[in-house]
Formats: structure tokens, C-alpha cells, sequence
């Protein structure tokens, strides 16, 4: 209780009243093929919150544990599924952005500033620095990171950690472009996508023969890119698989076993071309209202809407957890939300 009460301190905790009438009217569907996925009886929770600004969930099964980022209170939070308790993983996490596990269960990092890093957090506590430089010069601000079944490492480079004071502190940039990088098992670093603005979020399908990269900026609206993924490391054969064209932000996924992209959702904050009379102010409103795109967006592997699951908040990143791998962990804003679904994440 100590512990919670000092987390939700240093931001705000914002009160969620779940729905008590079943099926949960937050999970919409818009494709006759998503419910198979909603399962009938489960309803959204919300289990911690308290944050500035949660990012990076990944769950770890042996301990039966969420870890997870608040970027801008530079820190790693961990929620435990055996009590409910909120606690304080590690402070002064050099504004962590991603995480998850590699195939030895270990977590690994995207330091988000200051160090601008990836690091691997060794089963005795130590920090082991996996990248820090591309080509004599540092990287821009790790982002998001997912580890592939032949233990390489890929992870995207953006510049929000050092663009401004709020996810980091205010850094020059290096890099000449914000890459998509692997580490090889030997530790070699290899540019793989270098003509991405600012990606994001990444993930393979579950047989790793498609990778999927979110774009910030470089296209009328946010998208997720599919490439062919080659034997030797390499990819190619860039297809746009998603277009936000509904004004969503599209910020870190994940594939579920049936290789459905569950897609963070929410206002990318444009703003309509002319200003509106308000209170006797001309304001320039979203050209997406919040409220109607606050949540997690499902689409089919060939990038059809089949689902909608809706927040209080916009939701940045997700993961899927619990025992049987079926609780779908959401990072939004000030809160983490939980919902149990019929699908499984891909491993």
C-alpha cells in the first residue's frame, strides 16, 4: 500500500469505474471475425495508475509481473499480478522507454535519453550495455524493441527522447537518420531500415517472415510498413500495410497468434485547417476528437479494422500477459488497463 501510494504521488491517479453489464460495451467490434476474439464474460479493468506518461509493458511469466515505463518521472514501474501492489522497479532509468524479454527471460531496455543506449538487465541485477553508437557517432533515443527466435535484437531510433525536456533532456542529434537497427548475436550493430521518419513501434508476425514498423512522420498520416524478413538479416519489400487515416497515432503493437496487430490508438493531435468560434475565442480544434480514438485497434495480418477497444485514455503500448498469455496489458497515459481476450500473444 506504501509502495502505490508513493508511485500515484508523483502524478495523477485518475478514478475507472468498470462496466458491470456483460458484454463489455468498450469492446466493439467492427468485423464479424473479431468476436471470436471478445470473450463474453471478461470486463475492462484498470489495475494501476498514477503515471505521467506509461510507455514499454512487457510481462514476465515466472514472476507473474508487469514492468513497464513512466518516462517523464524517469523511472520503471512494476505491477504485481499475485497482490495487485504498484511499486517502483528502478529510478533514474535514464527515461526507459521499450522493454521486453529476451529468450533467457531477461528484460531489455531502450534508455530513452541521456544515455540513449540498449541494455540488458542481467539475472543478478547487473546492467549490460548492448548499444550505445552507430558508426562512431551516438544513437538518437531508443524507442521501441522486440528480440527475434534467433536471439537478435531490433529496435527503432527515433529523436523523441532528446527533441525536447519532457521524455529526456533536450540533446543534439548524431545520427544522419532514424534507423530501424538489429544486434547481431555477435554483437554487431546493422542499420536495416534507414528511409523511416522517426519509427516506432515494430513487430514480427508469429512465423517472423514479416516485420512491421509504425511511422511517425513521412506520410499524410502515421502507418505501420510490412517488410519480407531475409534468411540473411536483411529485409525488403516495403508494403504500407495500415494508414491512419482517421487521424490515430499508432504507437507501439503487438501480434497475437493468429497474427492480428493490436495497435495502440489515439488523437495524433493535427489540428483542422481553420479555427472555430469557442467561448468567444477562435480555436483551432483536432481534427480527431480524443474520445472517439482512445483505445487499442485490431486489424487482421492484411490490415483490416476488426475491432475496437475503447479508453479513458489514449493508449500508447501493450502487451500481452498473464498465465495463459490471454491478458492484454495496456499502457495509457496515466493508467495501465487489463482485459482478458481469446487470443494469445506470439512468441
Amino acid at each position: 500500500m506504501a509502495s502505490a501510494a508513493a508511485s500515484r504521488a508523483m502524478a495523477q491517479s485518475f478514478p475507472f469505474k468498470p462496466n458491470q453489464r456483460y458484454p463489455d460495451p468498450a469492446v466493439e467490434i467492427l468485423d464479424p471475425a473479431f468476436a471470436k476474439y471478445r470473450l463474453y464474460s471478461s470486463t475492462l479493468e484498470q489495475v494501476a495508475t498514477g503515471m505521467r506518461w506509461a510507455e514499454g509493458p512487457v510481462y514476465f511469466p515466472e514472476g507473474g509481473y508487469l514492468l513497464f515505463s513512466d518516462i517523464p518521472n524517469n523511472r520503471i514501474m512494476k505491477y504485481s499480478e499475485k497482490d495487485g501492489s504498484l511499486s517502483v522497479f528502478r529510478s533514474s532509468a535514464n527515461f526507459a522507454n521499450g522493454n521486453t524479454r529476451d529468450r533467457q527471460g531477461r528484460l531489455v531496455t531502450c534508455e530513452h535519453s541521456v544515455t540513449r543506449r540498449i541494455t540488458r538487465t542481467e539475472k543478478n541485477g547487473k546492467i549490460t550495455v548492448l548499444a550505445d553508437g552507430f558508426e562512431g557517432k551516438r544513437l538518437n533515443a531508443p524507442n521501441d524493441i522486440v528480440v527475434k527466435s534467433d536471439d537478435t535484437i531490433w529496435f527503432t531510433d527515433p529523436v523523441f527522447g532528446i527533441a525536447g525536456e519532457w521524455e529526456g533532456f533536450k540533446a543534439k542529434r548524431e545520427q544522419d537518420n532514424t534507423n530501424v537497427f538489429r544486434i547481431g548475436t555477435d554483437g554487431k550493430l546493422t542499420a536495416v531500415i534507414t528511409d523511416l521518419v522517426n519509427p516506432n513501434g515494430l513487430a514480427f508476425s508469429p512465423d517472423e517472415k514479416k516485420l512491421y514498423v509504425v511511422e511517425w512522420k513521412g506520410t499524410p498520416n502515421r502507418s505501420i510498413w510490412s517488410y519480407d524478413v531475409n534468411p540473411d538479416g536483411t529485409v525488403g519489400n516495403k508494403t504500407k500495410l495500415i494508414d491512419a487515416a482517421d487521424q490515430g497515432s499508432l504507437d507501439g503493437f503487438r501480434v497475437d497468434r493468429d497474427g492480428n496487430l493490436w495497435c495502440g490508438w489515439g488523437s495524433n493531435g493535427a489540428l483542422q485547417s481553420e479555427p472555430v468560434e469557442t467561448g468567444g475565442r477562435k480555436v483551432y480544434q483536432l481534427k480527431g476528437r480524443p474520445e472517439d480514438l482512445d483505445g487499442v485497434m485490431v486489424f487482421s495480418p492484411q490490415g483490416r479494422p476488426l475491432g475496437f477497444i475503447r479508453l479513458p485514455e489514449r493508449c500508447e503500448n501493450l502487451t500481452f500477459g498473464g498465465p495463459k498469455n490471454n491478458r492484454l496489458y495496456m499502457a495509457s497515459c496515466h493508467s495501465i488497463y487489463a482485459l482478458y481476450v481469446e487470443a494469445h500473444g506470439a512468441t
